[in-house]
């Protein structure tokens, strides 16, 4: 079994706390989102965003779905890298 690893999540509305939560509790990202919010008017707002901006600091990212690190290393082909062996030429 893959251990779970709490990270910010590319579902994001702002920096992806409240998706990361979700996805690692495997819950609904906008039920998530609903609560927190909620839960931070009903305590006045502050202490609300205060724990969201600490969140965001140390919460790790993400890795990029489709990034380098997850497949092969991909790389913008040169002009020399091109060949040109069927291209026909018009008259």
């Amino acid at each position: 079994m893959a251990q779970k690893k709490l990270t910010r999540s590319n579902n994001k509305m702002l920096a992806g706390v409240c998706g990361g939560i979700a996805e690692y509790y495997d819950l609904d990202p906008t039920l998530v989102r609903v609560c927190y919010a909620a839960l931070s008017i009903f305590t006045t707002g502050f202490p609300g965003l205060l724990l969201y901006l600490i969140l965001v600091l140390i919460m790790p990212a993400a890795p990029q779905e489709g990034s380098a690190s997850n497949t092969q290393t991909s790389r913008k082909p040169e002009p020399e890298d091109v060949e040109f062996t069927n291209v026909k030429k018009e008259d």
